[in-house]
């Protein structure tokens, strides 16, 4: 793990709350020259600890309101398999986000869709119709909370 000062972060809080601040108003928010704040992020960003700026987007303005976590087993399992399901799945326009876990399935997939027919139509014809997946079970998401700054450990 990188060593963060104070001032590092105190840089990523304000980035993680709004990364498209000037470095004017980063530096003014942090009590130090943009200078300083422009050679720290840029230190940030060589070293790693910022990995990218990203646009979040609101998935039900885009047409995508209902959301679901679906864990899924594979069978037998084996590292080639898991690695090209993890590919392939990452590839499908419904997918969030992909998590490959312990227990008693293999992974864990985010998936926003329009509507139910269209979650059922992607758990069926789409994660089903694989002959490598041996159980589904799919929880719909209410309410979807991130938390918006992570500090470091």
């Amino acid at each position: 793990m990188d060593k963060l000062d104070e001032l590092d972060q105190a840089l990523l809080r304000e980035l993680q709350r709004d990364g498209r601040r000037t470095n004017r108003e980063l530096a003014a928010a942090t009590g130090v020259s943009p200078s300083t704040s422009l050679e720290r992020v840029r230190g940030l960003r060589e070293r790693g600890v910022i990995s990218g700026f990203r646009a979040e987007v609101d998935l039900d303005r885009i047409g995508r309101p209902v959301q679901a976590l679906i864990a899924v087993r594979l069978r037998p399992p084996s590292r080639p398999r898991i690695e090209a399901f993890r590919e392939w799945v990452t590839g499908l326009p419904e997918t969030v986000g992909v998590f490959v876990v312990t227990g008693g399935e293999d992974f864990l997939i985010h998936v926003a869709v329009p509507d139910n027919h269209s979650l059922y139509a992607f758990v069926i014809d789409r994660l089903t119709e694989r002959a490598e997946v041996a159980d589904v079970r799919t929880s719909v998401v209410y309410e979807h909370i991130r938390s918006a700054v992570v500090e470091p450990g």
